[in-house]
């Protein structure tokens, strides 16, 4: 979140959603740290708040193996 330079990462909920940060503009933390509030950059009202223990992983987004054609 504070990572300089900032790269952008997916945060993984243990309901199962996948939330993307593309821009430190888009996330930050409560004073106490235990609750997130990220925002979807497509759209301007959408945001979430999430604590922070059911976040099971963060980190770059995950890329798709390329398929090997013969």
């Amino acid at each position: 979140m504070h990572a300089e330079p900032f790269h952008a990462f997916d945060i993984h909920l243990a309901d199962g959603r996948t939330l993307h940060v593309p821009h430190p503009d888009f996330i930050a933390a409560t004073k106490s740290g235990r609750t997130l509030i990220v925002t979807d950059p497509e759209q301007d009202e959408n945001w979430e708040l999430v604590d922070v223990f059911l976040v099971l992983s963060a980190g770059p987004k995950a890329k798709r193996p390329r398929s090997k054609t013969s």
